[in-house]
């Protein structure tokens, strides 16, 4: 790869860190947290968990995601409708979870988390999956408002999508103790 390749990698690795830096700071925890467990990266019980609701939330997360090894083997690779059902009835359920925690608040969010958890194949399908599991009547009708008004209208009638996987996956970072630091 020459340098301008690099380059552009490196672009893109920041543009991802920005935008992941514009998400609130509990869209940003519940993104790393998520990935923990989707990725079985870590144990997300253990890092995550601060009280009972949580640790039952994590609980449930982990029972769901167990889907998301079969939807990544489900992404269609056109869009034949006959490939459609079987990929997206588990993607709209795992995502209507995910929206029904409250802390995904924007497409650009959902996009973000699912990008890294399904891969880039999945990006023309996330739109629909979205717009799916936004109009669910778990959600109240204000959250469901919200949620639809935030994708655009570009994102919702995209003529094409880059195949390029994310490279920037965020994980938990340590708090440092600034007090304790050496001179």
């Amino acid at each position: 790869m020459g340098m301008s390749g690099k380059s552009a990698d490196g672009q893109m690795a920041l543009a991802e860190m920005r935008e992941f830096a514009s998400f609130p700071s509990s869209t940003q925890r519940y993104i790393r947290r998520s990935l923990d467990v989707g990725l079985r990266r870590r144990d997300a019980m253990e890092l995550w968990s601060r009280d009972l609701v949580e640790a039952a939330s994590i609980r449930a997360q982990a029972r769901i995601y167990d889907r998301i090894d079969q939807i990544k083997s489900m992404v269609p690779d056109d869009s034949g409708l006959d490939q459609v059902e079987p990929f997206m009835a588990p993607l709209v359920t795992v995502s209507a979870f995910d929206l029904g925690q409250d802390r995904l608040t924007s497409f650009s969010a959902y996009r973000f988390l699912y990008e890294r958890l399904i891969g880039a194949n999945a990006r023309p399908w996330l739109p629909g999956a979205f717009c799916a599991a936004a109009s669910l009547p778990h959600l109240h009708p204000e959250k469901r408002r919200t949620l639809l008004q935030s994708i655009s209208e570009a994102a919702a009638t995209a003529h094409g999508w880059s195949n390029r996987e994310p490279s920037f996956y965020p994980e938990w970072v340590e708090k440092v103790d600034t007090s304790k630091a050496p001179n």
